[in-house]
């Protein structure tokens, strides 16, 4: 069932992308899409988190971490609405679905092998295929307009994007009831495990949106932003709920697998709406290496062979 879960997270990231895209085209702008994708995104995640599980405890460090977590989304989110009023929407999303292959990379130069975390040769490659990829795919940009300003945005989003990723993991050691009675002593596993981390990040991240809206817009918000904001949190909140329903129930093959089938079906469909409905000259080919190099590089291929008995 981790591989199914995984597939519909996949299959659900493209559209939360595509209401952001649809919010540019209905006259709107992004600052004020994310401040209903926000707020839509921290309902159903309270509904979903304390209200479902009765667990309504606000522990500080369970609170201090999501609100970092917010901040970076809230930071990967503005240089995403940034690249996308400079560039390509499919090529944009595909630069970061495409950061997954580091943060197993960073959590191995920060934690070792001691923790689980290795640096094996098809992180290298995988990255090596990654950035192949997107170079490639990069080619025809040059006459671009303000292509300069887009590759500044889509870099600052792809290094949120890392941040966000690798906070994830680490609170994911923190998670660990069987961990090191010495890792973070200062941290217990009851105060991390409180269901307030996701309605905190999306509270934060939300927070700083309407106040970035306000000041530099002062203006009622449009319909558009409003329905795509509500609609594209509602997407937002199930790529989230599945992805965490994959974990939950993957085997330990499933477990190697499920966020790279993620990142590359939401890669590919992504795309797919890019080419369809705005004539994006997507480049397959190339779209196939930068997939390549994230099956490479973040599939457990140790665990993958252990399963299948080789």
């Amino acid at each position: 069932m981790g591989i199914f879960y995984a597939l519909i997270a996949g299959m659900f990231m493209p559209l939360t992308n595509l209401t952001t895209r649809k919010s540019l085209d209905v006259g709107g702008n992004t600052k004020g899409y994310f401040v209903f994708q926000m707020f839509s995104t921290l309902i159903c995640a309270y509904l979903f988190g304390p209200v479902r599980t009765g667990d309504y405890s606000i522990t500080a460090p369970a609170a201090i971490l999501g609100s970092i977590a917010g901040l970076l989304l809230f930071s990967m989110l503005f240089s995403l609405g940034k690249a996308l009023e400079k560039g390509p929407p499919g090529f944009t999303f595909a630069i970061l679905n495409s950061a997954t292959v580091i943060p197993g990379i960073v959590m191995a130069i920060l934690f070792g092998a001691a923790l689980g975390y290795t640096f094996k040769s098809a992180h290298a490659i995988g990255c090596a295929f990654v950035l192949i990829g997107i170079f490639w795919a990069g080619k025809g940009l040059q006459g671009m307009k303000e292509v300069n300003r887009w590759v500044l945005f889509c870099a600052a989003m792809f290094l949120f994007h890392v941040l966000i990723l690798t906070l994830y993991q680490w609170r994911g050691l923190l998670l660990n009831p069987m961990r090191s009675a010495d890792l973070f002593a200062s941290i217990s596993y009851e105060q991390i495990k409180s269901e307030c981390f996701l309605p905190f990040m999306f509270l934060t991240s939300g927070i700083l949106q309407t106040i970035v809206f306000l000041r530099s817009e002062r203006r009622l918000p449009q319909k558009g932003e409003m329905l795509y904001g509500v609609t594209g949190g509602v997407f937002n909140f199930l790529v989230t709920f599945f992805l965490l329903k994959a974990t939950l129930s993957a085997s330990p093959l499933e477990n190697a697998v499920i966020y790279p089938i993620f990142s590359v079906v939401a890669l590919i469909l992504t795309n797919a709406w890019g080419q369809k409905l705005y004539q994006e000259q997507v480049n397959w080919r190339a779209c196939q290496v930068c997939a390549s190099g994230l099956l490479i590089g973040t599939v457990d291929w140790q665990t993958v062979a252990a399963a299948i008995g080789w």
